[in-house]
């Protein structure tokens, strides 16, 4: 990367560190802010890496998910979903053009891992599906989505190998995230935590993704 470009990436790496003392306070401006900063710092050093459009918007529409998930309420819960998933399918159209092959090649190119992420795309009928209320069928078409985007990164060539580990740590971090939201008390010792592996995940595979497609 050019010194700009690697100064834009440590920046929101930096930024996301900040923001973890941030994270546990209520819903407010500082927060919302730095929550946002990382990924706007990811998507600048994206474009100024001359990296594909596609990068670059996805990572905008990821730090406009952020930003709605950093604020109270459903309204806001939905917009920050739908962020997430236009940036998936970003993400999904951006890798298979770059892989040029299609999302089933995945089969044939990573079979266990690609059984394994199909595995556990259906297993959120039974462990996510019945607990998400009037959020079911949103959550359904976005574990469409993110389940497209992991197929897609795992037809990525060996070159990419850092884009294809960020998008597994991006489906764990939402995997979590789940569990977090929908399954765990709020009274649960495990809540902390999980809020902190969600963030650390989140942004380690935003950074590996950013890392391997201005890289490679």
């Amino acid at each position: 990367m050019a010194d700009l470009t690697m100064a834009a990436f440590w920046a929101g790496l930096l930024a996301a560190i900040a923001y973890l003392p941030l994270s546990a306070r209520s819903p407010g401006l500082l927060r919302s802010a730095a929550k946002t900063a990382p990924l706007v710092g990811f998507a600048a050093a994206a474009w100024l890496a001359g990296a594909h459009p596609f990068l670059t918007a996805a990572l905008l529409l990821s730090a406009l998910g952020d930003l709605a998930l950093s604020r109270p309420g459903r309204r806001a819960f939905n917009y920050g979903l739908a962020a997430f998933a236009l940036a998936h399918v970003l993400y999904t159209l951006l890798f298979t053009a770059i892989a040029g092959a299609a999302l089933w090649s995945a089969f044939a190119e990573a079979p266990v891992f690609a059984v394994a992420t199909i595995a556990l795309s259906l297993s959120t009928e039974i462990w996510l599906a019945p607990h998400a209320a009037h959020l079911r069928w949103p959550l359904r078409i976005y574990i469409v989505l993110i389940t497209a985007m992991m197929l897609s990164a795992l037809t990525l060539p060996a070159a990419f190998l850092a884009t294809t580990l960020g998008a597994a740590a991006f489906l764990a971090s939402d995997l979590l995230l789940s569990l977090q939201v929908f399954r765990m008390a709020e009274t649960s010792r495990f809540r902390a935590p999980a809020s902190w592996a969600v963030w650390g995940l989140y942004i380690g595979g935003q950074a590996l993704i950013v890392w391997g497609l201005t890289q490679a």
